[in-house]
């Protein structure tokens, strides 16, 4: 079932899922990257917006032909953005620039940013019940949960709201409770992680509601910590998402967050569809993941 149109999302020309939702089947695409703006800034969003500046990374032409390079021969429909936190680098590709991905769990990073965004506007804690719910949510990526703190944010309305003042441009909440089906790209879901992992100087986020999101992505379940972890060190900080479309009997596996490799911070996003299996779609995200890593870390720029 396909989210309807809440708002038409403004798509990130530099990274782009790769499966279109088309009535009410997943249609797979898979077409090479197009060429994108590598000028462009990740992160859009300026304080007469509403939101603090996120710092934009500085793509260039060539990490991003780099990346392209190191994931030839990967079959799939995926997209990827990568950041070196600390030099401000980062690269991205996109088997689609055009297209946008089902978020799958991905999205309760969002809903819980939303949240304590929301919470902070009120000068107050989360309740006893909401710490609880994001435990549970992003922890061992509980459904009943999400769903809870869904209608506490507002659903899609809230979830939307939210972004806005994060600085995602591509990225629409889900229609009614299908906060699975929101929609999104590689390239929002690396400003998000800017957000959550990012200073006082780059994220609309206070310093204790960021940490609080980190000391659970920190600490998902054991079966749980596949996806960018592949591409190896330490200081893992994740959230994954798979979804099985009953429409096209496919799978969307998506993984985004943080490590550590050799003293340097990356945040790393990958979103796929499309994927036969779920074991299938765990493998090229990885296989993406560890290819993206190195085209950073070898960057003296």
């Amino acid at each position: 079932m396909s989210p309807a149109s809440r708002r038409r999302p403004l798509l990130h020309t530099a990274v782009a899922s790769a499966v279109l939702l088309s009535g009410s089947a997943a249609t797979t695409v898979y077409v090479k990257a197009q060429a994108h703006d590598a000028t462009a800034p990740v992160s859009q969003t300026s304080a007469a917006e509403g939101g603090s500046p996120v710092p934009s990374p500085s793509p260039s032409v060539d990490r991003d032909a780099r990346l392209a390079e190191a994931l030839d021969g990967l079959e799939g429909s995926y997209s990827v953005a990568v950041l070196d936190a600390a030099a401000g680098t980062s690269a991205a590709y996109a088997t689609d620039a055009g297209a946008t991905y089902d978020t799958a769990s991905i999205v309760k990073v969002d809903v819980l940013a939303a949240l304590l965004l929301r919470a902070q506007d009120d000068g107050r804690p989360l309740t006893a019940q909401e710490r609880a719910h994001a435990a549970a949510m992003i922890r061992s990526s509980d459904n009943s949960a999400t769903t809870a703190l869904w209608d506490t944010i507002g659903g899609a309305d809230g979830l939307d709201a939210a972004n806005e003042r994060f600085g995602l441009t591509g990225t629409t909440g889900g229609a009614g409770p299908l906060w699975g089906l929101t929609q999104t790209t590689a390239a929002d879901q690396l400003v998000l992680l800017q957000q959550v992992f990012g200073t006082d100087g780059d994220s609309v986020l206070d310093a204790d509601a960021r940490a609080y999101v980190q000391g659970l992505m920190e600490n998902v379940e054991s079966d749980q910590r596949w996806g960018v972890s592949a591409a190896g060190g330490d200081g893992l900080a994740l959230k994954n998402g798979w979804l099985r479309r009953s429409t096209t009997e496919l799978w969307d596996i998506n993984s985004v967050g943080r490590v550590t490799v050799g003293g340097r911070r990356y945040l790393i996003a990958v979103v796929s569809a499309g994927n036969a299996t779920k074991d299938a779609g765990i493998a090229l995200v990885e296989a993406v993941a560890r290819a993206a890593v190195p085209v950073l870390s070898g960057d003296d720029a």
